[in-house]
């Protein structure tokens, strides 16, 4: 598969001189903000995602979103992250989980430029977050390495001050990373043992249940048994904190990132996890990169929706009644 580039470096907000929306889709919830040109944030919104009503009920609720964050009609412009792999030049959903059922295959810049009125950049949600951390790294060369590990294992890559989409908008999942600590077990994308298996939330969980027999009712569960002592719980948070960080301390060696990021709700349940994946990334680190480490993302509730917004600055935009 042969990667492809965008030349434009990512920003912390709009530029255009007008306002624009920025909208986050993930599988459960839809967050919308108005964007001033100074970054300011002129309103918000959120509202459910009507994830089992299909692709154009989701984008009916978008344009909804939008609506309702901007009720003046102040913006000119709409950014969106949303989950799946998305390709931002096609404006295509290309693949999804079933989280959002029908997504893949969903025109979503045409269809949310027609639905909104406005012109619509795309990308997915993981590396349009990674783009204000982009944006943070002195210079217009930096390069980054950006993991987000919660209910799944997402990433982004930027070289150079570029962010990296490749073939079909794929670049930068890194849950399909192949894993020796998820060898034989299956992945949601039809392969096994690929690291969003052993590394994420569920992923952690599920391996406690082999450990024990027992399905816990959630992360945070094994979280406070291992702190509390238990060995199998300890067990399943260090080797899903263990195989993220061989993985990405490997991903380090061949990109040379000048900061490597790790967000998401996992890290969020302790010392025990942080620690671990900081010790085996470490361990796999080049001698020129010893003594980088993985930090927590520097940008809080807002990251996606301002990164959303600042794509209408970078990427290409989908007009309202375009044909593809």
């Amino acid at each position: 598969m042969t990667g492809r580039t965008t030349t434009a470096r990512a920003t912390t907000g709009p530029t255009t001189g007008a306002a624009v929306i920025g909208l986050d889709l993930g599988g459960t919830k839809i967050a919308a903000a108005l964007f001033a040109p100074d970054g300011a944030v002129l309103a918000r919104h959120t509202r459910a995602t009507p994830a089992r009503e299909g692709a154009a009920a989701v984008l009916d609720a978008l344009a909804a979103a939008a609506a309702e964050a901007d009720p003046d009609g102040l913006a000119s412009l709409v950014g969106i992250a949303a989950a799946g792999v998305v390709d931002p030049r096609s404006g295509m959903v290309t693949s999804a989980t079933d989280s959002i059922r029908g997504w893949a295959g969903t025109a979503l810049g045409t269809g949310l430029a027609d639905r909104t009125g406005l012109p619509v950049a795309c990308d997915n949600d993981v590396r349009a977050t990674a783009g204000p951390e982009l944006a943070a790294l002195a210079g217009d060369h930096g390069s980054l390495l950006y993991a987000a590990i919660g209910t799944g294992v997402g990433g982004a890559l930027a070289v150079d001050g570029r962010m990296l989409h490749g073939a079909a908008g794929i670049a930068g999942h890194l849950g399909h990373l192949p894993s020796a600590e998820a060898a034989g077990l299956p992945c949601t994308c039809g392969a096994t043992g690929h690291l969003e298996v052993i590394a994420s939330g569920p992923g952690i969980t599920a391996h406690y249940a082999r450990l024990t027999g027992t399905r816990p009712d959630r992360l945070e569960t094994v979280a406070a048994r291992a702190a509390g002592g238990e060995q199998a719980a300890v067990r399943a948070i260090t080797t899903g904190a263990t195989a993220a960080g061989r993985a990405l301390g490997g991903l380090a060696n061949a990109l040379g990132p000048d900061r490597v990021v790790v967000g998401g709700g996992v890290p969020r349940i302790g010392a025990l996890y942080r620690d671990a994946l900081a010790t085996a990334f470490a361990a796999e680190l080049m001698p020129p990169l010893r003594g980088l480490l993985p930090e927590p993302p520097l940008h809080g509730g807002d990251a996606a929706v301002r990164g959303a917004a600042a794509l209408t600055a970078t990427l290409p935009l989908h007009r309202p009644g375009a044909h593809r």
